[in-house]
């Protein structure tokens, strides 16, 4: 800006106004008053910094059982991390807090921060943070000061075996108060708000990584037999308690069949995690419901023979069904629901095997038939080694 003003004044009459100004006149403006204008104008800039450059430090963590494998953004607010008070706000009227945000932008600085801070060994538990708030907001404080509240969120993600498990989130932060010309506070209170954050992971991992089930690493089976007979309605599976014509309970029922037995199976599962292992134990349950079966007539050892096979083949469904439930077709995180399919399939398979038994040996009646399944049932049993 020049030191004058051009103040354009035209002597003619209004016809003549048309005409420019033929003599301007040049009015001075004290060179005092002149600074005192630019000094104002500058005085009402902000005086802020472009970016907050998040310093890299060796974390004071040694994780043992994670590494960070990645940082996802999931802020609502991605304008900026800090929104500060300028240095030169007047304290009786302070100016606004501004955005600021961090030298390379939020989520890169913050990802740069973790990478450079923590030991990647990649044959650890991937796993996966993701940044749901961080966020330095500062207000007017009295006596001329700053307040600042630091706020950090995070959500902490396990990749194991492909799959993301949802852990643990942690929420936390800090406050400060400043010189309202010092901003040196900021950086580090928002340095240890997000090291804090990521000890508590360490923490938490370290308490918990070798006993809680989303984190381990491996899966173990084992199964019991359960051949404890001590229900009075219930007679479970022993080789040594072959069925008898007590166990038919049930009144008769009309029709053409001298008897009929109503076998079935069924599991209990015991998980327990030790040292990053799942160990699952499988109790099998094969039994048939003495007040649901019965008999009418002809209480000889040929029709009781008939109903053992009927028990006989849901035993041997039972140790196919064993033979699928290996860790190998386990996940840790979906072992449950591999093991019910698994069962539901074996229920079907029990069904129809049942189904074409009676229908082969005529219900009993084929003699042939009967015993061409005798055979092929003791020699399945033989190799389950349930019988010798």
């Amino acid at each position: 800006m020049p030191p004058y003003l051009i103040n354009c004044i035209s002597p003619k009459p209004k016809r003549e106004a048309a005409n420019r100004c033929l003599s301007p006149r040049l009015i001075r403006w004290p060179l005092a008053v002149l600074l005192l204008i630019f000094l104002g104008a500058a005085q009402t800039q902000p005086v802020l910094p472009t970016a907050i450059v998040l310093k890299p430090i060796a974390l004071p963590l040694s994780p043992k059982e994670f590494y960070v494998a990645d940082v996802i953004d999931e802020r609502r607010e991605r304008k900026a991390v800090t929104y500060l008070i300028p240095s030169n706000s007047n304290p009786a009227k302070p100016t606004p807090a501004q955005p600021v945000d961090l030298q390379g932008g939020g989520l890169n600085a913050i990802r740069q921060f973790i990478r450079q801070g923590m030991r990647r060994n990649t044959t650890l538990r991937p796993v996966v943070v993701r940044l749901k708030e961080c966020q330095v907001s500062e207000t007017a404080g009295t006596s001329g000061r700053v307040d600042g509240k630091v706020t950090v969120t995070m959500a902490f993600d396990i990749q194991n075996e492909g799959k993301t498990v949802r852990s643990v989130e942690y929420k936390g932060g800090a406050r400060y108060s400043r010189l309202a010309s010092q901003l040196t506070v900021v950086e580090p209170t928002l340095r240890q708000s997000l090291t804090d954050a990521l000890k508590f992971l360490n923490t938490w991992m370290e308490q918990n990584a070798h006993h809680t089930e989303a984190l381990a690493l491996g899966l173990k089976v084992s199964f019991k037999d359960y051949t404890q007979n001590t229900d009075p309605d219930t007679l479970f599976y022993n080789p040594k308690n072959p069925l008898t014509w007590s166990d038919f309970r049930a009144q008769p029922r009309p029709g053409r069949f001298a008897a009929a037995v109503f076998p079935s199976f069924a599991y209990e599962g015991e998980s327990k995690t030790i040292n990053g292992v799942v160990h699952l134990t499988i109790t099998m349950k094969v039994f048939v419901v003495r007040d649901a079966s019965w008999v009418r007539a002809g209480r000889d050892d040929y029709g009781l023979n008939h109903e053992q096979r009927h028990f006989d083949i849901v035993k041997l469904v039972a140790e196919r069904f064993k033979q699928k439930i290996k860790p190998s077709a386990l996940t840790v995180e979906d072992y449950n629901s591999i093991i019910q399919y698994e069962f539901l399939e074996s229920w079907r398979e029990m069904t129809r095997m049942q189904e074409q038994y009676d229908s082969e040996t005529g219900h009993g009646t084929n003699q042939s038939g009967q015993e061409a399944w005798n055979q092929r049932i003791d020699e399945d049993l033989r190799k389950f080694g349930i019988r010798k």
